[in-house]
């Protein structure tokens, strides 16, 4: 039993950051969907644009550090003290760290409803420019 307690003691210590080294990086997964995204233009629409790209920034910030608390909250194998004191430390992470709060939104318009993932455009936008040829590759259906 000591010799848990000094694990356990040693991993709140360390803070997590040391276990779980060997995953895959998720940042490079991230950086294909937020994490390579410039600005085009030196505002945002709205401040609800810029609520989300600051979510996308901060999950992608604390990615690693999620995945690796997350695989010990999972992991059944450990004991449940050391399960405790990671969704201590889960809990402990900002809100907007988490990668479910990001929402799709265009980059256009800040509009979060009918976005074309492929594009970040939403639907309206997207037949707007592809109408006036402004998409490379995309032309309307005729038959």
């Amino acid at each position: 039993m000591p010799l848990f307690n000094m694990a356990a003691n040693r991993i709140a210590c360390l803070g997590l950051n040391t276990l779980y080294s060997t995953f895959c990086v998720p940042k490079q997964v991230l950086r294909n969907c937020w994490g390579a995204v410039e600005q085009a233009r030196g505002y945002y629409v709205d401040w609800k644009m810029l609520r989300d790209v600051k979510r996308r920034r901060m999950a992608y910030d604390y990615a690693d550090e999620r995945l690796r608390i997350n695989a010990l909250r999972k992991n059944t194998v450990l004991p449940k003290e050391l399960q405790e004191i990671a969704d201590k430390e889960i809990a402990a992470l900002p809100k907007d760290s988490c990668p479910v709060r990001i929402r799709n939104r265009c980059v256009m318009t800040s509009r979060p409803r009918g976005v074309k993932r492929r594009w970040r455009l939403s639907r309206i936008v997207f037949r707007d420019l592809a109408d006036h040829s402004q998409l490379s590759g995309i032309m309307r259906a005729r038959w």
